[in-house]
């Protein structure tokens, strides 16, 4: 067979969960699972993972997330929920692969400020911003210009968020869980806003 050996698709849906394991082979890594683990990756453990693409670090108290995770250039979707910390590192715009961010259970972190790194990821398509404690969202989240579902449940919001207007490609937004009258609720489903909102 001619050209490049294709990559053994149980390896892609293998997800490893423990650390060691994982980096005996680090280039084989597509899935990994480091939640509720509280685990700590060393700085020069990061670049070997090359072919990641799933990570998921949550529940680990992380206080904050390393510079290195930068260095995961084909890491398609990223769970962060129910950590500490409070920003995320400059290299994180280096994800430029990056679909799906959960950022779920923060209760320390600044949206404004980290929705300037956010929004440098070139093709993010969901974001989870679930019991975060918001009322509001950053003004610039306009400029996620491929978001398409945005997932805000179980916050503090009395009213759809005025800045979703700008987001062209959104067709899905949770707001479940949040402040809303019923009133409010009948108002929002009689405007059609072409965006399918889950309440």
């Amino acid at each position: 067979m001619l050209g490049q050996t294709p990559v053994d698709s149980t390896a892609i849906h293998k997800e490893y969960s423990n650390l060691e394991e994982a980096l005996k082979n680090p280039e084989k890594v597509f899935r990994l699972n480091l939640s509720n683990q509280n685990v700590l990756i060393a700085k020069d453990a990061w670049s070997k993972f090359t072919n990641l693409e799933f990570l998921s670090l949550r529940n680990d108290h992380l206080k904050e997330i390393p510079q290195e995770i930068g260095l995961l250039k084909n890491l398609k979707v990223l769970d962060l929920n129910g950590n500490d910390f409070e920003r995320l590192p400059a290299s994180f715009s280096e994800l430029s692969n990056l679909e799906e961010l959960f950022l779920s259970d923060e209760k320390n972190i600044n949206l404004n400020e980290n929705m300037k790194i956010i929004i440098l990821l070139p093709h993010l398509k969901v974001l989870h911003l679930e019991n975060d404690n918001l009322d509001g969202l950053p003004k610039n989240i306009y400029r996620l210009n491929h978001l398409e579902s945005l997932y805000l449940n179980n916050n503090r919001f009395d009213e759809v968020p005025k800045e979703i207007k700008g987001l062209k490609n959104l067709k899905y937004l949770d707001l479940h869980d949040n402040r809303f009258t019923p009133e409010q609720l009948q108002d929002i489903q009689n405007k059609n806003t072409g965006i399918k909102i889950r309440f």
